[in-house]
């Protein structure tokens, strides 16, 4: 069948006829015309701006969200003592802390914090590193980058 002006139509279900309000109590939606009884959306012209009579009705009317959430999440601490896991000579970087388990998979970066004894040399690279852990690095024979 070739498309043509006359063959024309809106698809099925496209189309929705408007229903007739007010119109008598045999239609099922006579007398207040399914707006209820009284007040201010039963009147023409109601229902404009009814929450926002005053700053505190605003403000009420807002969600409370509870706690705060940082786009900029802390760096994951990690006490010197605990890069022993690594063997001697091994690289540290993030990816590595996190293969060794001691970041989680959603932690961005991390920080080095020297609380405890190293006893093995080790590279650290792309990791932040406080003043106390570079000296203890450094004092094992390790290197930071």
């Amino acid at each position: 069948m070739t498309l043509s002006l006359n063959s024309l139509q809106p698809a099925h279900g496209a189309r929705k006829t408007s229903r007739r309000v007010g119109r008598g109590h045999g239609s099922g939606r006579g007398k207040t015309a399914g707006r209820g009884t009284k007040g201010q959306r039963a009147r023409s012209g109601g229902r404009k701006k009814l929450k926002l009579k005053g700053m505190k009705q605003m403000l009420l009317g807002f969600p409370k969200s509870r706690g705060f959430q940082s786009r900029f999440p802390d760096a994951r601490a990690i006490p010197v003592s605990r890069l022993d896991a690594f063997p001697a000579g091994a690289t540290v970087s993030v990816e590595s802390l996190k293969k060794q388990g001691l970041m989680r998979r959603r932690d961005v970066s991390a920080k080095i914090v020297g609380n405890g004894p190293i006893k093995k040399a080790l590279k650290i690279s792309g990791v932040k590193v406080s003043a106390n852990a570079k000296a203890a690095i450094e004092a094992a024979g390790g290197s930071v980058k």
